[in-house]
């Protein structure tokens, strides 16, 4: 076997014991031998997996590892107390949850016989197959889960996060913030309510416009709809990005009188003032200032910072792997889940759960020496909350297309699948995707299609 060929290898085979040993006696070899395991860490702390972040795709991924390869092989990194279910938090928001039936704490997730480090990650260090923590720890693996999310940027809005300490403003994408939209709808009296959509990648894209309609429905309940001027100002060109789904968005849009504005961009919030300045896009150096009565932010987001200064990731910041088998493009024992990734699909909980399975058995093929043959699709879900009663379940794949699991036009709203959204799906992630038993429906909906794409 020719020394550069060197993915797939297994971490515990003899080639590659060899290939690592050469390269330790030859320095001048290590550009040859491609396994970027040069050298390693002067680690006493080694894990046959190493899960870095402790999300969904953390605690899903540790659970299957630990089944794979036993009890203390299996660590994950996570500096925080707690753990939440944020898919909830459109319900929060307007009332029809609360913060604490979202919460548990990461001590009772993490899966029996996995070890929790309570640290960040200072430095990712993949040729030599370790990461620095914040303490100066090092830890050294075999294979490398990166599953850590992105980061919020509120203050890359002017005036933000310092304007969430006035009334009127929130955010459903801050256990922080969340309370915050709650208030600011029971405390509306008349004006503009103003819902916005960054001018970068976020996660649950749908999330941004739910609370819109939650706002609507809520001040039709308490008599207030006519003194309200809904308005969703929205960076991108489109309502929402599959067809199918946005032609039923925009017939209740224009159904429930709600404004909709594509291309503006939140650049400055005045709360004093309570005024929101937008860019408009598609005309450079021109702004809008729209005064506000409520105003609920969607933060701009990005990669971490860890992240971006490591060799890990593409020009954009995002971990760089393989669409189809979720391994890294560079580093074969480097593998991504979530929304660190530049997968190109929606950053949603649901394709977590897809991509859980699909990374359970390329990681699996990988250990064995053998190529991946699973692949990941793209499969996302987003449940438009259109109501406190309504849903439009929205699943598509890459390239876009619907791809539903029930045998039933998806695109209408539905009481069905917004107690599924409510009340069904909480219970899955909590007892079946972080425990690693649920990767997404794809075997249920070829039930529900007869075996029928």
């Amino acid at each position: 076997m020719r020394l550069g060929r060197t993915v797939g290898l297994s971490m515990a085979s003899p080639v590659f014991n060899a290939q690592r040993l050469l390269c330790r006696i030859c320095p001048g070899l290590r550009g040859v031998c491609g396994l970027h395991t040069t050298s390693s860490c002067t680690s006493k702390d080694h894990y046959k997996v190493l899960v870095v972040g402790g999300g969904s795709g953390g605690i899903t991924m540790s659970a299957r590892m630990k089944r794979k390869v036993g009890a203390g092989k299996v660590a994950v990194i996570e500096p925080s107390e707690n753990h939440y279910y944020q898919p909830l938090w459109t319900l929060v928001g307007a009332g029809a949850k609360t913060v604490s039936t979202s919460r548990r704490s990461t001590a009772s997730l993490i899966p029996s016989g996995v070890k929790w480090i309570k640290s960040q990650v200072q430095e990712f260090n993949p040729d030599k197959n370790c990461v620095r923590t914040d303490d100066g720890k090092e830890i050294s693996y075999e294979y490398l889960i990166v599953a850590l999310g992105l980061k919020l940027h509120y203050e890359k809005i002017k005036g933000l996060p310092e304007g969430f300490n006035y009334p009127k403003i929130g955010s459903n994408y801050s256990v922080e913030t969340v309370d915050k939209t709650w208030k600011a709808l029971q405390d509306f009296k008349e004006g503009n309510a103003i819902f916005t959509f960054p001018n970068t990648p976020v996660k649950c894209a749908g999330a941004p416009q739910k609370i819109m309609y939650l706002a609507d429905s809520y001040f039709r309940k308490t008599g207030k709809r006519s003194k309200a001027n809904i308005m969703y100002n929205t960076s991108l060109p489109v309502l929402f990005g599959i067809k199918k789904y946005a032609d039923s968005l925009w017939n209740i849009v224009k159904t429930r009188d709600l404004n909709v504005n594509l291309r503006h961009n939140l650049i400055e919030v005045r709360p004093d003032k309570q005024e929101a300045v937008f860019e408009k896009l598609d005309n450079p150096g021109e702004t809008v200032v729209f005064e506000y009565e409520m105003l609920h932010v969607t933060p701009p987001m990005g990669p971490h910072e860890v992240l971006k200064k490591s060799t890990l990731v593409d020009e954009a910041g995002w971990l760089d792997i393989d669409k189809d088998m979720l391994q890294h493009k560079k580093y074969p024992n480097v593998f991504g889940i979530g929304d660190c990734t530049n997968l190109p699909t929606a950053k949603t909980a649901a394709a977590v759960a897809a991509q859980s399975s699909v990374l359970d058995r390329t990681i699996s093929r990988v250990m064995k020496n053998e190529k991946p043959d699973k692949r990941y699709d793209g499969y996302t879900s987003c449940p438009l909350v259109t109501s406190y009663n309504t849903v439009i379940l929205a699943e598509f794949d890459y390239n876009g297309q619907p791809l539903e699991t029930f045998p039933i036009d998806q695109s209408k709203e539905r009481m069905s699948m917004f107690y599924m959204k409510a009340d069904v799906m909480p219970h899955l992630y909590w007892h079946g995707l972080l425990k690693g038993f649920w990767g997404g429906p794809g075997p249920y909906r070829k039930i529900m299609h007869l075996g029928m794409k």
